[in-house]
């Protein structure tokens, strides 16, 4: 049986092999925008006020997150994974023959999930908003625009979902539970 100072210490071992990544706002804003684009889609073609509601809250989210990949935290910064195409397409092959190296923060494939769905939120929300203005109320271009906008989203959340899930069985690690606390393990 081990005693108490022993368990501490191995508490201390495992508290220190994790690093923080994802500070607080950028886990808030994540799931808060699981839920509100979950509920945009939801709601869509039922609830045209909740429906709303939950565009403009994607909107902000969305702004919110493009000023904080600009100020926010070391690994929130768009700087921080913004990578060359080669380095995006090399990352690929990696994944596809299991030897993808492993990153902290995002991955190159990663990188360009981030940006490909804030620039579909972007389209959806503006497209949204477009659909309220009294000169394209009605207009079906308009519509079917956000749709094709919508749709492709819901791809792309997809693929996200995907994507989380391989690199977490390459790399054994939880990423969903990364996304909840903060933490990833140091090294690799």
């Amino acid at each position: 049986m081990q005693d108490a100072n022993s368990i501490l210490e191995a508490g201390r071992a495992t508290r220190s092999a994790f690093i923080k990544v994802w500070d607080p706002f950028v886990r808030v804003f994540h799931w808060s925008l699981v839920a509100v684009y979950a509920a945009a889609w939801i709601t869509a073609d039922e609830w045209d006020r909740a429906h709303e509601i939950a565009g403009y809250a994607i909107l902000v989210l969305v702004g919110l997150r493009i000023i904080w990949g600009l100020v926010g935290s070391r690994h929130a910064l768009f700087s921080d994974f913004i990578y060359k195409p080669a380095t995006v397409i090399r990352y690929l092959k990696d994944v596809v023959l299991m030897r993808a190296r492993r990153f902290v923060g995002h991955n190159p494939v990663g990188g360009v999930m981030v940006l490909a769905m804030i620039f579909s939120l972007v389209a959806v929300s503006a497209t949204g908003v477009m659909m309220t203005l009294d000169t394209l109320w009605g207009k079906a271009w308009v519509e079917d625009l956000h749709e094709v906008a919508a749709n492709l989203t819901l791809g792309l959340v997809f693929m996200h979902i995907t994507g989380v899930l391989i690199a977490s069985i390459q790399h054994r690690e939880n990423l969903i539970r990364s996304m909840f606390t903060g933490l990833k393990r140091k090294g690799d």
